[in-house]
């Protein structure tokens, strides 16, 4: 249990209070007690440090004089209570053995401090790297490279030749390496096109559960590093998303879209296939993108909710479109709108 002034010194911070109190957890600001660290990270947030009972709150020290008990002091508040977590990260340990109920092939290399949890299988040809952790049930395919300190976590799965990098964490039930959704149409029917290509993330890389990054067939799908994904996305074959750029939950990339440098792609987000997202883009939710963007920016798309009478107004309406263009088009006809304005072209 850290002091005060321990956490004060692990986040580098000031702080107010007395040195040596005792914090047991992080808690919201709503509900921790005398013994818990809270935090706020927005100013329209103040008021409720009127009721809290926090033992120390971390915010910003223009605002200390809202609060009259213990605090750390952060200009950016959110980011050291991110900080926090990990020093009250209760998550499970390694244990750095190979279980024996876990099945690992011959000629497969291990490097110093491998956990293979129970029912786990590596197959031949794959290399785990320092520290990797490999999940109660999980899977590591023919031939997959795994970097030193990552976490593959239980029923996972990584397919053959998916090279992973150091560092990252692949979360309950994904799926990397996945075959890539490539079929060539015939008379017979759907021919399948072998994808040939494999999946290459990078350092530092999160990706949720039950996601799916799939191979590609020619060029390999690449997940450069820093990139977090949020649960069940889907990322299609030989996509490519840029680093430190983030996907939120159910937005789907189609194959060979390539997304650029700190995006953001907010959920239930589609993109259509071959298109080139600039960096710096930000897509809001249930956004959907058929062309490509090159200017960074905000950008968003879809129908906001309204009263059901309203919007079957509204859907009545935007069948009758393209009819009340054409209305439109003859009136500035009729009235010679469209000539004046050729002529003051």
């Amino acid at each position: 249990m850290p002091a005060l002034g321990e956490l004060a010194a692990a986040l580098e911070l000031e702080f107010r209070g007395d040195p040596e109190r005792q914090i047991e957890a992080l808690a919201s600001i709503d509900s921790a007690t005398q013994d818990q660290l809270s935090f706020i990270s927005e100013k329209k947030h103040l008021p409720r440090l009127e009721k809290a009972a926090a033992g120390a709150v971390i915010l910003h020290p223009d605002w200390a004089d809202k609060w009259d008990g213990c605090a750390l002091f952060s200009t950016t508040p959110y980011i050291a209570y991110a900080r926090a977590t990990h020093l009250f990260d209760n998550h499970p340990r390694p244990s750095g053995r190979i279980h024996a109920q876990a099945t690992v092939a011959e000629g497969v290399r291990l490097g110093e401090g491998v956990t293979v949890d129970p029912r786990a299988c590596i197959e031949a040809g794959a290399v785990l790297g320092d520290r990797v952790w490999i999940g109660a049930g999980a899977y590591v395919g023919h031939g997959a490279q795994i970097g030193d300190d990552t976490v593959v976590k239980p029923g996972a799965v990584i397919c053959h030749a998916v090279r992973i990098g150091a560092r990252c964490t692949i979360h309950p039930n994904a799926t990397i390496g996945a075959d890539g959704f490539g079929y060539a149409a015939s008379a017979d029917g759907w021919v399948k096109i072998e994808q040939l290509a494999t999946v290459v993330i990078g350092d530092d890389v999160e990706i949720g559960a039950l996601s799916a990054v799939d191979r590609g067939a020619l060029d390999d799908t690449i997940i450069e590093d820093g990139v977090i994904i949020d649960n069940m996305v889907q990322i299609g074959h030989g996509a490519r998303v840029g680093q430190r750029t983030a996907i939120a939950s159910q937005a789907g990339i189609s194959g060979s879209t390539a997304i650029g440098a700190r995006c953001v792609i907010a959920g239930q987000v589609g993109m259509a296939g071959h298109l080139v997202i600039a960096d710096d883009v930000h897509i809001g939710g249930q956004g959907r993108v058929a062309s490509s963007v090159t200017e960074p920016g905000h950008y968003s798309s879809g129908t906001p909710i309204q009263p059901l009478r309203s919007w079957l107004r509204s859907a009545s309406r935007f069948t009758q479109l393209d009819q009340m263009a054409r209305r439109i088009a003859q009136l500035e006809k009729a009235a010679g709108l469209g000539e004046q304005e050729e002529e003051s072209a």
